[in-house]
């Protein structure tokens, strides 16, 4: 198989054989590296479906969030580099428009594909060409409203396109809401049951009865459409197939030929399960629809390096200790329970839980809602997943000045999900903001007294962001404290220069002073904790002292803390005398790959630092200020 050409030539049960080839390489690829493995499993026979109906490249697919997206890659002439999905300087663990012709659309985030197939469709039209569209959509992004708009103008428009409505009850966790229940309704609706069975056994009782259900069944997907009631999709002008078995490829193939030569609109509800084929990850699909490598054998996941806790367990554990003594507090998430730490949360306070789907909207302006009676919502959601949210957090939250909680996982580079989610522009978008409160911990114990104090702080919203994966091991059994607001920690002083270094820049920062003092350069350290209000008494002091400060933060240079510092120094008339050096995220898209390697192609690694840094303590020749 190197092409989806290949598939036409394939009898069906050739094409079952190697849906289970399929199934097989993507455990042991994904085993070893890591990925998306559960959303996968569940969609190979759908996948083979839609590449043998549709003409691809020429016929466009374009897949939801794109972490189902791996079976998609495998046929499309990326089989022999699969083994490095997720890799540095490997196959994205998404579709993108710059690695093959066959990625109709550059996806990571959910709820936006039918937004994006309507598009090209519209362009299609425009420009008189005749290819075809679908858009695969997980129930779970249904829950998103972009979703609906999209939807919404479909409907109105009658534009000719297919969406495909992969349905197997889950997002990463459990999905929740009102969508979900119709959707389920609609899958074992009793009427529906009650109605097909009867009909069923009066044809079968009539000469010739089997084989008109035979017929029933290749003409237009089965009986249901003799007895269904109308779904909420025909009535918004979207006809609608389904529910059909997602792994029984003869409908697929059936029900796809048929919705592509429809002349507007169709939808197709297409019922898969999550981890189809690998036992472990059938009985958890959650815990295997993002996983580290795993032994095959049992599922297990393999041991990492580091025996710190997580940054989002301690997380987790801290906001449940707060939440015994204050029943005030309430969490709030959007569809990831697990991902967030809040699944605990959710176990021991049913009642102060809150999970709304993939909405990160609602989930704010939900949250703002909830301040305004007096209750300490805390909205827990992935830095890059916040950026959905950014009107409601300027208009519903800061404009209104409510003591909205927004905690923020996955800040900085996080590795091999790549672009779509490094967490890198957090500080840049929430500083403009008036009356917010930005803070970022240097270790997974300065975590827990950050929490603390932001369900102390009542004044305004405030922000907490902390990276993915392990913290470095500190001791975290110290009570809880508050911290003062907008005070900065001087870990130590130094002759030469001071490092100003905010959140997972801090430990870096504290070696990279080790090392420069081997070379002579007395550097000293300061813990921002705060990027907003910055500590702008220690800072004058440090500058009028050293006379050159260099800023770290692990997020993008322009517009980040870095600025806010020269902003400071400059408000201070300092900057024609304070040498300033600003080491961040560079104005480009980080690609995907291992942490350190990507540090250290943006120059962001120890060495690099160090070097970049004792080049810069060197004084001007002129003597005067500059930064860069």
């Amino acid at each position: 198989m190197n092409s989806p050409k290949d598939l036409r030539g394939l009898t069906l049960p050739e094409l079952k054989e190697l849906s289970e080839e399929i199934r097989q390489f993507i455990i042991r690829v994904v085993s070893k590296n890591g990925g998306h493995l559960a959303p996968n499993l569940g969609v190979v026979e759908l996948t083979l479906a839609l590449h043998r109906v549709y003409d691809c490249p020429t016929d466009k697919i374009i897949f939801d969030v794109g972490h189902q997206a791996y079976i998609h890659k495998i046929l499309t002439g990326r089989k022999d580099r699969f083994d490095t999905i997720r890799t540095y300087q490997g196959l994205s663990g998404f579709p993108k428009l710059t690695e093959s012709p066959y990625d109709a659309f550059g996806v990571g985030h959910s709820s936006t594909s039918i937004s994006a197939a309507d598009g090209i469709a519209a362009a299609r039209d425009l420009q008189g060409k005749d290819f075809n569209v679908a858009a695969v959509i997980g129930d779970g992004a249904m829950t998103g409203g972009m979703s609906f708009e999209a939807l919404n103008h479909v409907g109105d428009t009658k534009r000719r396109m297919v969406i495909v409505l992969n349905d197997n009850e889950m997002s990463i966790s459990k999905n929740v809401g009102a969508m979900s229940r119709y959707l389920y309704e609609l899958r074992t609706g009793d009427t529906y049951t009650k109605l097909k069975g009867d009909l069923e056994n009066w044809l079968s009782g009539l000469e010739h009865g089997d084989e008109v259900l035979e017929a029933i069944d290749r003409v237009k997907t089965g009986v249901k459409y003799l007895v269904a009631p109308e779904s909420i999709f025909e009535h918004m002008g979207i006809k609608y197939f389904g529910p059909i078995d997602g792994h029984d490829l003869e409908s697929l193939l059936d029900v796809l030929a048929t919705a592509r030569k429809e002349k507007g609109p169709v939808l197709v509800h297409v019922m898969t399960v999550k981890g189809k084929g690998y036992g472990p990850a059938e009985k958890s699909p959650n815990k295997f629809h993002g996983t580290g490598p795993f032994d095959i054998a049992t599922g297990a996941k393999l041991p990492g390096s580091s025996t710190a806790p997580k940054y989002t367990d301690v997380f987790g554990k801290t906001l449940i200790e707060l939440a015994e003594k204050d029943k005030s507090i309430v969490a709030i998430t959007a569809a990831m329970p697990d991902g967030t730490g809040t699944e605990a949360f959710k176990e021991r306070f049913p009642d102060r839980f809150f999970d709304v789907g993939i909405a990160e909207q609602h989930a704010v302006t939900f949250a703002a809602g909830l301040a305004t009676q007096g209750i300490k919502p805390v909205a827990a959601i992935y830095s890059t997943f916040m950026q959905r949210a950014y009107d409601q957090i300027v208009h519903d939250v800061c404009l209104q000045k409510l003591p909205v909680k927004l905690c923020m996982d996955r800040a900085g580079l996080v590795g091999d999900d790549g672009p779509t989610h490094h967490g890198v522009f957090d500080y840049a978008y929430l500083l403009p903001l008036p009356n917010m409160v930005i803070m970022a911990p240097k270790d997974e114990d300065e975590l827990r007294h950050m929490l603390k104090t932001a369900m102390t702080y009542q004044d305004g919203p405030i922000a907490m962001r902390y990276p993915r994966g392990n913290g470095i091991g500190v001791d975290c059994s110290a009570p809880l404290h508050t911290l003062p607001i907008g005070k900065a920690e001087l870990l130590s002083e130094g002759r030469d220069v001071s490092l100003w270094a905010i959140g997972s820049m801090v430990p870096a920062a504290v070696r990279v002073a080790d090392a420069l003092r081997q070379k002579g350069i007395d550097a000293g350290v300061v813990n921002m904790r705060f990027a907003k209000p910055l500590d702008a008494e220690l800072l004058e002091q440090e500058a009028r002292r050293t006379r050159c400060l260099v800023t770290l933060e692990e997020g993008v240079l322009k517009g980040g803390v870095g600025d806010a510092v020269l902003e400071t120094l400059n408000a201070k008339d300092l900057l024609q005398t304070v040498r300033v050096l600003r080491i961040g995220i560079p104005d480009e898209f980080v690609p995907h790959g291992d942490r350190k390697l990507l540090l250290r192609d943006i120059g962001m690694d120890d060495e690099t630092m160090t070097a970049r840094i004792a080049a810069f303590v060197q004084p001007s020749q002129d003597g005067e200020g500059r930064s860069e």
